[in-house]
């Protein structure tokens, strides 16, 4: 009878990838991302653990944004007074807030909860295309396939 094993995370040991975002659409990018990140790329994984490994994104101000996206998906921020809503367009995100944007679809797509932000911790997302992660000697990832 074969044994399930399941995953510690002291006997993990995390990699580091480097994905450019550049012409890759959002959603693409951060369901491949998300995957990455909870671990379930690896044989050992398991949904109560922390498995994954440490993702960083480039040039997310170069992510792609399918369709209508850029002028009818909104984001919106509530500062809890009233009228305190605040909605950006997706054009407006990007072109302002590039990092922003791609945090929040990764984070749309891990589990909610302690597990989840201990998850988004590992993500690691800049505008440009330097990075300061360079001691970590990342694997270049080409999810653009």
């Amino acid at each position: 009878m074969d044994q399930t094993t399941m995953g510690k995370p002291a006997e993990i040991t995390r990699a580091w990838y480097l994905v450019d975002a550049t012409g890759i659409p959002l959603g693409r990018l951060a369901s491949k991302i998300a995957q990455i990140l909870m671990g379930k790329t690896k044989p050992i994984y398991t949904p109560n653990q922390d498995l994954g490994d440490y993702v960083i994104v480039i040039n997310a101000s170069q992510v792609k944004l399918t369709g209508d996206a850029e002028h009818k998906k909104n984001y919106y921020n509530v500062s809890g007074y009233n009228g305190g809503l605040r909605t950006r367009t997706s054009g407006t995100m990007l072109r302002e807030y590039p990092v922003e944007m791609v945090e929040r679809a990764v984070w749309g797509m891990l589990p909610k909860g302690p597990l989840g932000r201990k998850m988004l911790k590992k993500l690691h997302v800049y505008a440009g295309s330097e990075h300061e992660h360079a001691a970590q000697q990342p694997v270049v990832l080409d999810l653009s396939k």
